[in-house]
């Protein structure tokens, strides 16, 4: 063979591995509605920066006649490419290769691009669209996933890893995705669980279809497992774009900054009038948030997940930060398991990629009754404290309105040290609210009276002179737990001076092995 017959042999594999399982099962991915591998990382990646890994690769496999069945790539595209200009490494699971199941080689490819992500200090992104393990490997393949889980495990923290679930992922495929950072779904296409409907049924007797088990919908609203809740598949990839851009490449570096034309000192009379003079009516936090932020960009995290708490990514005159806040307008904003949970994690990894976290709270206190107690609101609360009460990076708190009980201390609190804490005019910082407060202070006193227009003039007398002690914020001012009460309409300017200040800021952690958060 001379060397042009070579290189004609170069260009026909490279031909034949981009085919991956053959154009009819090509069009059949497509009349799913499902873009293929290679497709996927055209859209992801800046175009023309794709750096295939392993494009020969194939199956070792001996068994129930896969021998004589082999295909270039083995059902995974691998490699590095960039997102405006920073590197990132890929790997894309082809269903039209044995359905995308994991073989030995296939793990490997994923490993080798997981390693080098960690050499180099870069986020790594799987697309997930597989059948599980390939049966025909049997213990291989199940090793092959125990691989990628200790390497997803040592990269956590360490550089950004984000999941795309595309399609099915089920059984031992699950838990590489649960152990990134970020998960997304597209509707109607993707579904993740650990047993499927057909198991489920054998083995508990409940019917129940793939969707309602675990769809994109179930696990962006019920479980929270999935973070974001796509329309489709390129809508999926530009929001990894999206989201890499408030992200550093590792844990060393600082997230990106970019030159901001939004002024700094913008002033927002709107929020002057936003708080209700009613202290229970709701109102969106969003309708805070998105006057504070550069040019109105939030991007939320778990919009459909535990809706009492806000969590998500915006910058402050270029600088990426993640925001935290109480939503009035759902249970009152009060704190419970699911938000505990979200909101702890969101805070952990805004720390460990060093991003600043912006507070604002309007808490009424923990969510009360049996199936909190029992659920273990006690220790998931207390993740949330622990959360915050560890991070070192920057921290800014405002107190909007209500701030009560042990959820004023757990949502960012001078104490649990909050670097700069500022509160508006209407915030109220107490240890509950007026009518709980007048009941306790004074439930000697109510039972004794037994006119009911006499009980409720007290009562009201009681409440007014409580709420004149407490329904502020300058009591916790002159304690030095708040740094300064500040017009809302210029909160925009304090919030970005105080960043700018946090810069350079220290806060050291005693050594330890790690920390033993309540899990």
């Amino acid at each position: 063979m001379n060397k042009q017959d070579k290189i004609k042999q170069l260009i026909d594999l490279r031909a034949e591995a981009k085919l991956g399982g053959g154009a009819k099962k090509i069009d059949s991915q497509h009349k799913k509605g499902k873009m293929t591998a290679r497709e996927r990382i055209e859209i992801l990646l800046d175009e023309g920066s794709f750096e295939e890994y392993d494009m020969f690769v194939t199956h070792r496999c001996t068994n129930f006649g896969l021998e004589k069945k082999k295909i270039l790539g083995d059902g995974v595209v691998t490699g590095s490419g960039t997102i405006d200009g920073r590197v990132v490494y890929v790997y894309s699971q082809d269903f039209t290769v044995f359905g995308g199941s994991l073989s030995e080689s296939f793990a490997k490819k994923i490993c080798k691009v997981m390693d080098m992500a960690m050499k180099v200090g870069a986020p790594i992104i799987g697309i997930n669209d597989s059948g599980g393990a390939r049966i025909q490997e049997g213990v291989t393949s199940l090793a092959g996933y125990a691989d990628i889980f200790q390497r997803n495990i040592m990269a956590s923290g360490v550089v950004p890893q984000i999941s795309a679930i595309f399609g099915p992922c089920a059984g031992g495929a699950v838990y590489s995705p649960a152990l990134t950072d970020f998960i997304l779904m597209t509707e109607n296409s993707s579904y993740m669980f650990v047993t499927g409907p057909k198991v489920v049924k054998t083995v508990t007797g409940e019917e129940i279809s793939t969707e309602d088990l675990g769809g994109a919908n179930i696990h962006a609203s019920k479980s929270g497992v999935s973070h974001f809740l796509l329309e489709d598949e390129e809508e999926g990839l530009l929001l990894i774009r999206k989201l890499l851009s408030y992200l550093p490449q590792n844990n060393l570096e600082e997230p990106p900054v970019i030159e901001c034309i939004d002024p700094i000192d913008r002033l927002e009379d709107a929020l002057n009038e936003i708080i209700p003079e009613n202290p229970n009516q709701p109102y969106d936090v969003r309708d805070v948030i998105y006057p504070l932020v550069d040019n109105n960009e939030f991007l939320e995290i778990h919009r459909n997940y535990a809706k009492n708490i806000i969590v998500g990514f915006t910058k402050f005159d270029g600088m990426p930060v993640g925001i935290v806040a109480n939503q009035p307008n759902f249970l009152a904003g009060v704190l419970d398991i699911d938000a505990s949970r979200k909101a702890a994690r969101f805070v952990r990894f805004c720390d460990a990629f060093n991003i600043p976290i912006l507070t604002l709270v309007d808490v009424p206190g923990f969510l009360p009754g049996s199936s909190q107690e029992y659920g273990g609101i006690i220790i998931h609360g207390a993740k949330l404290m622990f959360a915050y009460g560890e991070a070192t990076v920057p921290k800014v708190t405002i107190t909007l309105r209500k701030s009560y009980g042990g959820a004023h201390d757990v949502m960012s609190s001078k104490q649990l040290r909050g670097d700069v804490n500022y509160a508006w005019p209407t915030a109220e910082i107490a240890v509950m609210g007026a009518q709980g407060a007048v009941e306790v202070l004074y439930g000697r006193e109510l039972a004794e009276i037994e006119d009911a227009e006499q009980r409720a003039k007290f009562i009201e007398e009681k409440e007014a002179e409580y709420r004149d002690k407490f329904a502020n914020p300058y009591q916790a001012a002159s304690l030095g737990y708040i740094d300064d009460v500040i017009e809302p309409r210029n909160s925009r300017f304090r919030i970005i001076r105080a960043f700018e200040m946090l810069q350079t800021k220290k806060d050291v952690n005693p050594p330890k092995k790690h920390s033993n958060i309540p899990l």
